[in-house]
């Protein structure tokens, strides 16, 4: 397969994940030929860490690059949508980190520029690359689980001052929003995968924990498009990190726990499966057994994007997946301001398309 040349933008602390975890891992698929941070001293060292050869301090002079690719965007979020049309009108491909921009309204742009462009555009939501969720998600596929019933999401983390100390946080002006956006966006984006989309929602959030802008705290209900239900519970104020998924099936319960440094890798094994009964059990790991192999995390989804590019495929994680992740954000912070339960789908005329932010909505 072609190995592709690819330029990071914005070289900090995810940037540095994506290279450790993703682009080092695939060196017959990718290489990093450049980076770009408006600090350059920022910019240099990260070059220097990770034996890049080019480093600049504009995304102009990396799309003038005619060798590069794929560019992928780890800035701040307010960066990703000017970003993505910037690379999308430059013919390049590019990878975007969460959340992809401030509005179903900004992503449709999105969704316009890579229609127009010979470059396509992939979401990041690398949780989902873990074996453990790939096994229970084609149980859930094949129907072998039966009827959903309920379902559960909590993300139990700690963030505190030392993490606020980094300009952008804490503010909707520059991190859109807190651990809705942050943090608890990628178990959503699981819950989602695994149980379908949500038909209604209403929800509270709150500021609890750090003197910030942004909500540190958070609890919802879901109506899902099949009739079952579900919560999400959010937090920056755990002493214990931990993350937990729970999905009750009229055949099975299927369950992860991922405590301390495992909480941010709860697609991972170990799942637990509670069978019906012994029957029901051997056929549910017979079935689990066909799931496709993936590499965990960001080596997974970079592997897929390859290859989604090289045989012409849809990608691991697309726009809709991106829009479906907004809209549960956009609905959330919808149902705290109006105290009612907010319907989905989200379109163009409905409140909250434009956007959640305060300046967005009038306040």
């Amino acid at each position: 397969m072609q190995r592709l040349n690819v330029a990071i933008v914005g070289c900090g602390w995810v940037a540095g994940t994506q290279m450790r975890q993703g682009f080092r891992a695939l060196p017959d698929l990718f290489d990093v030929v450049a980076c770009c941070d408006i600090i350059p001293e920022r910019a240099s060292a990260f070059a220097a860490a990770h034996g890049i050869g080019r480093v600049r301090t504009d995304l102009a002079d990396i799309l003038a690059m005619t060798d590069v690719d794929v560019v992928s965007i780890c800035t701040p979020p307010t960066q990703h949508h000017p970003m993505a049309l910037a690379v999308l009108g430059a013919g390049r491909h590019a990878i975007c980190e969460k959340p992809l921009t401030a509005s179903l309204a900004l992503l449709e742009e999105i969704r316009a520029a890579e229609a127009a462009s010979r470059g396509r555009l992939m979401p990041i939501f690398q949780y989902r690359f873990g074996q453990g969720i790939w096994n229970v998600r084609q149980a859930i596929r094949s129907g072998v689980l039966g009827r959903a019933y309920v379902a559960s999401a909590e993300t139990a983390w700690r963030r505190g001052a030392e993490y606020y100390q980094v300009p952008w946080r804490g503010k909707f002006a520059t991190e859109l929003g807190g651990v809705l956006l942050t943090q608890s966006i990628h178990i959503h984006d699981l819950l989602l995968w695994l149980m379908g989309p949500v038909a209604a929602v209403s929800a509270f959030r709150t500021t609890r924990v750090n003197p910030i802008e942004v909500e540190d705290c958070a609890v919802a209900s879901l109506r899902l498009a099949d009739g079952s239900l579900a919560s999400l519970t959010a937090t920056l104020g755990s002493l214990r990190p931990v993350t937990r998924l729970r999905c009750c099936f009229e055949n099975a319960v299927i369950e992860r726990i991922a405590c301390d440094e495992e909480a941010i890798r709860p697609g991972d094994e170990p799942w637990t499966v509670t069978p019906r009964d012994k029957a029901s059990g051997r056929e549910i790991a017979a079935v689990m057994q066909t799931a496709p192999r993936v590499r965990p995390g960001f080596a997974g989804q970079f592997e897929a994007f390859h290859r989604a590019l090289a045989d012409d495929l849809p990608f691991p994680v697309t726009l809709d997946d991106a829009r479906r992740s907004l809209e549960l954000i956009t609905a959330m912070f919808r149902a705290q301001e109006t105290g009612c339960v907010v319907e989905l789908p989200i379109g163009p005329d409905s409140p909250g398309y434009h956007g959640w932010l305060p300046a967005r909505n009038g306040r």
